[in-house]
């Protein structure tokens, strides 16, 4: 089932591709014009092979290089593309497409060497920026391929009724424990428990697994776990695979700053307590480290209500979902909690925006970064959320541009997870969940914000392009059933020891695949994706076409793009770093300011007035039904225009053969670059790309007094680039 359905969607995609690749070659001056069209491909009796190979062996280098350039934030390059076609020919067979093969083998030969030669983006000053740098290494403290045990030691034995009583009338008391972990030990960490239902399900049974937040910087200035401040271990109560919030976590990433998962083994006072799930704090560090600052607004969007209290009883809460309550800070205690030291008037000027002026919205709101958010949240059936189910599970920073970024959080209902309930009996009712809530009774569904993008054509239509990127990069379903299978390979004799997991082996490993009733309905991981991508590559809105963006380029100062089946094309900029609202300048085709050549695809426009030499730029392609962008996950990644250097595409993007390293990395007075040849030319930027320092290294230690906490990419002349990160 799983490779029918990818099939499907990936048959319609291609046939798109391949319609818009003969359009565009018959807009060229000079081609074949001879009458004979290519022969059909048609499969033999076993279905198996072509009867024409010629022309299948065309077809299918076609596809595999549409293929291969599909893969990951940037385009291989020419010497990967060539070798590329050897590797995909002995692997394809016939595809039993309706396509009419009329394109003329001069136009295609053409069209291929055009690829071949010139990829889809040629770089001449442009570097993509690549936002996936700012997570772990490997050996970080959120590898997923390490498996760690933390062993932690409270004085009083009766650690755990101090907590307990302390969740339910002191929140934010913490004990002292000591801390060990790979043989480090760390004394007065500040720990509590935390969660809600995850809580209270297992307390309310007398099970000790239970969720624990861990502050290393509580009593000790400046301790850290591997370099982070805090921990997060939640209990993966609703889920047997303890596969689901990390697989979720993979894909948010690619597409907005996400907080990083592992999973991790947990003793308390020398005895195992279970498998837990290792989730990133959103705080003053993780806000350091996707923005570059972290003296900005922080709010945690969950309402006060909590599922216990310690009667057992539930306790209503107010709802985060933006609805303007009027000018009284009051009125917002009860849904929303401050974690910054100040910003309730920031947040209900937000709401008020939305609900009043929502015209303004983007001056108090990254738009694109919450439909992101949304996109995500609809394609991995993540119902926990506020365009799913139940408002919450979200929090709002805001920068020093004035702008909110949304960001994930609590994503172990992903999947749809333990919300399918009795929908296990009609699958559908969650399977088929409308992304634009058209089903649901406005009376119980109240939601500005979703309201406000979803109605606005240009947010709507983005919204979509979102989801079919995201259908396109990560809902492969051999992929994911890979990625947990690896996963569950490395935990699997710490799940089986499990002694306090609400679920047994034969569900860990058979809820990877399907749903489960056990007086309550779990839904699977992969039968939930097949259910899911078909459901939406037959959207009405998401099943159209789509322009296509090609062949991004700077010559001379003017940028160029190739566009097919786009009415409107455009250029988005702007100075800052730190990715602030983009402004939009009209690409043209029509051979004058800067264009070539009319009606040729080629869309133009010259450096935007007002931009600094180096600037950040995304293109956008839109026609009635659809809008396509380029890089595919702007604004989260974007190009960088340099109009002082040739650029690499892949800067700024860890190459394998790294030869040289920094030291000591963390570090917080000093470091030099270990085996990087003297005298090397180096630069060093930080998370949003701007130039920190250019110099001639000579082997001598780099200061880092004046510098700011955070993460840096290192570059030397040889091309290499590695992460420092400065304390």
């Amino acid at each position: 089932m799983d490779v029918q359905i990818k099939s499907a969607y990936q048959k319609r995609a291609l046939t798109s591709q391949l319609r818009r690749m003969q359009r565009s070659l018959r807009a060229f001056g000079a081609r074949s014009r001879g009458d004979s069209a290519l022969p059909r491909c048609t499969p033999s009796a076993s279905q198996t092979q072509c009867t024409e190979k010629p022309t299948c062996w065309v077809f299918a280098v076609a596809i595999g290089i549409l293929v291969e350039v599909s893969q990951g934030p940037a385009p291989p390059a020419f010497s990967i593309r060539a070798p590329c076609i050897h590797k995909i020919l002995p692997t394809f067979h016939c595809l039993r497409t309706k396509l009419n093969h009329s394109m003329k083998g001069a136009e295609f030969c053409f069209s291929m060497l055009l690829f071949l030669l010139g990829g889809p983006v040629l770089s001449q000053g442009i570097s993509l920026y690549n936002p996936q740098l700012l997570y772990d290494e490997e050996g970080g403290l959120y590898d997923p391929t390490m498996l760690r045990e933390l062993n932690v030691i409270f004085e009083d034995d009766g650690y755990h009724q101090t907590l307990v009583d302390a969740f339910f009338n002191n929140p934010s008391l913490r004990i002292p424990a000591s801390v060990e972990l790979d043989g480090v030990v760390m004394d007065s960490v500040g720990t509590r428990y935390k969660g809600n239902s995850t809580f209270c399900l297992p307390n309310e049974s007398g099970n000790v697994k239970v969720p624990y937040n861990l502050d290393f910087n509580h009593w000790v200035s400046g301790q850290t776990l591997l370099g982070y401040k805090k921990l997060k271990l939640a209990n993966a109560w609703v889920d047997p695979t303890y596969c689901k919030e990390y697989l979720a976590s993979r894909i948010y990433r690619k597409y907005l700053p996400t907080p990083e998962i592992n999973l991790m083994k947990l003793n308390t006072q020398g005895q195992y307590v279970g498998l837990y799930v290792n989730t990133e704090s959103i705080n003053k560090q993780f806000c350091q480290k996707h923005f570059g600052e972290e003296d900005g607004v922080l709010f945690k969007c969950d309402g006060a209500g909590v599922f216990c209290d310690e009667n057992g009883e539930a306790t209503n809460g107010g709802i985060p979902d933006l609805r303007y309550l009027g000018p009284n800070i009051e009125a917002y205690l009860d849904s929303y909690t401050l974690k910054s030291e100040e910003g309730w008037e920031a947040l209900v000027d937000l709401i008020e925006t939305l609900n009043l002026n929502p015209q303004n919205l983007g001056d108090k709101l990254n738009i694109d970064r919450a439909l992101w958010a949304f996109a995500v949240n609809t394609v991995v059936s993540n119902l926990d959320t506020y365009n799913g189910y139940y408002v919450h599970n979200y929090y709002l920073y805001q920068d020093e541009e004035g702008r909110f970024q949304m960001i994930p959080w609590d994503l172990d209902n992903s999947f749809v997870g333990a919300v399918m309930g009795y929908s296990y009996w009609n699958p559908n009712e969650v399977y088929h969940f409308d992304p634009f809530f058209s089903s649901f009774d406005p009376a119980w569904d109240v939601r500005p914000l979703a309201d406000f993008v979803f109605n606005h054509p240009q947010y709507r239509k983005q919204y979509l392009a979102h989801i079919r990127t995201i259908l396109s990069e990560s809902m492969d379903m051999l992929a994911l059933e890979q990625e947990a299978a690896t996963m569950q390979a490395l935990v699997e004799s710490a799940a089986s020891q499990d002694p306090n997991s609400l679920f047994g082996m034969n569900q860990f490993s058979n809820n990877v695949h399907n749903a489960f009733w056990a007086d309550w309905g779990f839904a699977g991981i992969l039968s939930t994706v097949a259910a899911r991508v078909d459901f939406l590559t037959s959207h009405s809105e998401v099943d159209v076409l789509d322009p296509s963006i090609s062949l991004v380029q700077a010559v001379n100062g003017i940028l160029e793009a190739q566009v097919t089946d786009a009415t409107t094309v455009e250029l988005l900029w702007t100075n800052n770093m730190n990715a602030a609202e983009f402004e939009p300048v009209e690409m043209v085709d029509t051979g004058v300011s800067g264009d070539v050549q009319a009606g040729d695809g080629v869309y133009t426009a010259t450096v935007p007035v007002g931009a600094n030499p180096e600037f950040l730029f995304y293109i956008r392609a839109s026609n009635d039904e659809a809008m396509s962008l380029k890089p595919a996950r702007a604004e989260y990644e974007y190009y960088i225009y340099d109009a002082s250097a040739t650029a690499d595409v892949t800067a700024m993007s860890a190459r394998s053969d790294q030869t040289w390293t920094i030291a000591p990395n963390p570090a917080r007075q000093s470091f030099r670059l270990v085996n990087c040849p003297v005298p090397s030319r180096i630069w060093v930027r930080d998370v949003q790309g701007r130039l920190v320092k250019e110099e001639t290294w000579n082997g001598e230690a780099i200061d880092l007094v004046d510098w700011e906490r955070g993460l840096y990419m290192v570059s030397s002349e040889d091309g290499l680039t590695a992460r420092l990160v400065v304390q």
